[in-house]
């Protein structure tokens, strides 16, 4: 199986954190982005923050509880 550059992690509300996805293609860090952005915890305000990162640690997209994608301004893909 071949690994992708991205990963996945969502924050909470108690400041605590957990990656959810390491290492995976794209189209696979979108699709756990877009689960977790509207996840049960993430509706009642358990889970305030989702990222995606690259290989390089930067950030690619972030979404914040109350405020929707906040990182890249234009997010093709992802909202």
């Amino acid at each position: 199986m071949s690994h992708g550059e991205y990963s996945v992690y969502q924050f909470f509300k108690d400041g605590s954190c957990e990656r959810v996805r390491e290492f995976v293609d794209e189209q696979s860090a979108a699709e756990a982005f877009h689960h977790y952005t509207r996840s049960a915890g993430a509706l009642i305000g358990f889970t305030v923050r989702v990222i995606i990162t690259d290989g390089g640690d930067d950030t690619c997209a972030e979404w914040i509880h109350g405020e929707g994608i906040t990182f890249p301004s234009e997010c093709v893909g992802l909202a």
